[in-house]
């Protein structure tokens, strides 16, 4: 048997998660820090971030939650509604403040209420951004109350993506944390101006993880997870080599209590073990040698961002995953509570 190595790989980046706000940012923003340099901030707080000045004091309560010597960088986005005005689009991108704008169709995921109601209703903020060069980042689902939910992302391509692509051919667009078979292929096919994001669990779990023995809250995140097949297409696109996949966590912290009701809150909390889970999923497809280009360049280049100076060395040992995390005073189940990952990040500097 061949002896497993440790792996040492740039300075990662995520490039979609969700700090929350107030006690729980400052409980979990160090997960993120630990191992990522940047991170694209997911801007669905309430009240949604809306504005330059909201995303910059935003970025403030953040580093603020961090100390002073992390060496992380949090990149803002605007919340887009069907009143975006282009002037702040335009603001917030020349001043450094806005990295992306992120396109949250109504009632899509949580907190998104104030998203779009209509793809034409953006359509002067898009071309803004499309002649500035701001990037569009999108939660591809559709949520009209006839559409199968597990059919959602597949539809959103049909309806509303392909018709972006024709009316905006050289806008960046991110589809983020992508979960089918036709999301992969659909974004292999476009051109060098669409990417994707791809999360841990999309990586690992099936829609069955929701079902085993009863209801599993803790598994149930949007876009919900999709068909095995769906999954192995995901992990093909991600292990690929292709530019076009990058990391994305989506990560989304909700106290147990919040997960475990009536109506549980949608989101897994995979920031603690993050990247030592992505190794596992590479290693299992014997591609570890495409991780840090997945990690760690793909996402850097797609922004136009210089890649991290910084390094990251991750051991072949094992891991345990705590059934819970005491944070904010509450408790919070990570992504792969009661499992044992094989890679454990040794250090990460720069």
């Amino acid at each position: 048997m061949t002896q497993r190595k440790s792996l040492t790989i740039r300075r990662p980046d995520d490039w979609h998660v969700h700090l929350r706000d107030g006690e729980m940012l400052k409980a979990v923003a160090h997960y993120t820090a630990r191992q990522f340099a940047r991170a694209i901030v997911m801007p669905n707080l309430t009240p949604p971030v809306t504005s330059v000045e909201a995303a910059a004091a935003y970025r403030d309560r953040i580093l603020a939650a961090l100390p002073e010597d992390s060496g992380f960088t949090p990149l803002m986005t605007c919340y887009l509604t069907d009143g975006s005005d282009p002037e702040e689009l335009a603001r917030g991108f020349e001043t450094g403040v806005f990295t992306a704008a992120k396109l949250y169709p109504a009632h899509a995921t949580t907190n998104s209420a104030h998203g779009v109601t209509h793809i034409r209703n953006i359509y002067p903020a898009l071309e803004r951004m499309q002649r500035i060069g701001l990037p569009l980042l999108v939660h591809g689902e559709v949520t009209d109350p006839d559409v199968d939910v597990f059919d959602r992302e597949k539809v959103f391509i049909d309806r509303v993506f392909t018709g972006l692509l024709r009316d905006f051919p050289e806008l960046k667009i991110v589809f983020e944390h992508i979960t089918t078979a036709e999301a992969a292929d659909f974004v292999m096919a476009t051109g060098a101006n669409v990417a994707a994001t791809i999360t841990p669990q999309h990586l690992v779990i099936n829609r069955n993880a929701m079902f085993v023995g009863g209801l599993r809250p803790h598994a149930y995140c949007l876009p919900v997870a999709k068909r095995e097949l769906h999954r192995q297409a995901i992990r093909r696109a991600a292990t690929s080599g292709s530019p076009k996949f990058f990391l994305g966590t989506d990560s989304a912290p909700h106290a147990v209590e919040a997960k475990e009701s009536s109506c549980g809150c949608a989101g897994i909390f995979n920031a603690p073990f993050a990247l030592e889970t992505y190794a596992t999923v590479f290693e299992e497809e014997d591609a570890l040698d495409k991780l840090e280009a997945f990690a760690s360049v793909n996402g850097p280049l797609f922004y136009g961002l210089p890649l991290n100076e910084g390094l990251v060395t991750l051991e072949p040992v094992e891991v345990a995953v705590p059934e819970t995390l005491s944070i904010s005073g509450t408790s919070i189940v990570p992504f792969r509570a009661g499992e044992t990952l094989h890679w454990k990040i040794l250090e990460a500097g720069g």
